[in-house]
């Protein structure tokens, strides 16, 4: 009898097993036919360039010189500049493109520090063809990677625009209770890209996201996506202080962009009323204008009817702010 238990319950572990087994498959086969899918349904724009053991995406439209370069916030695709490079296109030469991880770009060396991306950015640009000088245009935490790129290669920059752009005393002057924000969203970031071979690779994920009829989310849905991802937060105060160090502005035009609202609802729903008026004056009144004070040429513009998003909400203060600093050089 003892015998005849034994062989029961591990038939019925087998069985459990082989069902885990079946079912992941069948997810991993599900996650790679829709992903393909939607790959020629929703095509990312642009075309990968070698550069040096791996691949990244890059759009590069338009003609005329100087070459604008964009480079997006945490978490965003080249696909953020949709509004915005259009526009652009139709005076100078544009280029958006996908760090290494996200999108249609290859997985890149860790961490993710803004040093490593714009060693990467500049190596790319030169691969793919793209010769100085140009113009850099970063939005948030972009803000540090063109800062550092700028530094790195000052007599290949003739301007910068900064677009609601991180400053490195952020951490130490925003309200703590704005710290605890980021901590949470990066123990989230962290743990999606722990799981994301799970939640990820074996449709979990998209499966949810197809029974609320989301589609087209193929950029984001990659384990190599939620990694750099979370790299990039984990490290971003070693990419303040690198952006600190490089800065080399200077006498170049630089324009800084400020949102004059907060549509966040992160910090809306994190902050009390208090910190988040706080929130908002150490970020308008103080850290935006230290910003604009990185070069002698310097000027900050509010759009007042933005939130943190200004290349989707109000995309025509990006291609005016590159238009004047094109006509000035």
């Amino acid at each position: 009898m003892a015998w005849f238990q034994y062989s029961w319950w591990r038939n019925i572990a087998l069985a459990f097993i082989g069902l885990f087994v079946l079912l992941a498959a069948a997810g991993a086969v599900y996650q790679a036919v829709v992903t393909s899918a939607d790959s020629r349904h929703f095509p990312e724009p642009g075309r990968l360039v070698d550069i040096g053991g791996f691949h990244l995406k890059i759009n590069c439209t338009g003609q005329g010189k100087p070459t604008v370069i964009l480079e997006a916030g945490l978490g965003d695709v080249l696909t953020e500049w949709k509004r915005v490079q259009p526009e652009v296109a139709r005076f100078s030469r544009v280029c958006s493109y996908d760090r290494a991880g996200y999108g249609g770009s290859d997985p890149g060396p860790m961490p993710r520090t803004s040093a490593q991306i714009a060693k990467e950015l500049h190596t790319l640009l030169e691969n793919a063809g793209e010769s100085p000088p140009f113009v850099l245009v970063g939005h948030s935490f972009g803000g540090y990677n063109v800062r550092v790129f700028n530094g790195a290669y000052p007599s290949q920059v003739l301007g910068v625009v900064l677009v609601e752009a991180t400053q490195e005393d952020q951490y130490e002057l925003l309200p703590k209770a704005w710290n605890a924000i980021g901590t949470a969203m990066l123990s989230r970031y962290q743990s999606q890209a722990k799981w994301a071979p799970v939640y990820i690779d074996l449709g979990v994920a998209r499966i949810l996201l197809s029974v609320r009829g989301i589609h087209g989310s193929h950029l984001i849905l990659q384990s190599k996506y939620l990694k750099a991802r979370a790299s990039e937060l984990e490290v971003i105060q070693i990419s303040a202080e690198q952006a600190r160090l490089a800065d080399n502005i200077n006498l170049k035009p630089l324009i800084v962009l400020t949102a004059g609202k907060s549509s966040d609802p992160t910090l809306a729903s994190g902050l009390s009323p208090r910190d988040l008026e706080a929130y908002q004056r150490t970020w308008i009144d103080d850290l935006q204008m230290r910003l604009a004070r990185l070069s002698t040429h310097g000027k900050r513009i509010i759009v007042p009817d933005s939130g943190h998003d200004i290349p989707s909400e109000h995309p025509e203060t990006i291609v005016n702010a590159v238009r004047e600093i094109c006509a000035m050089l």
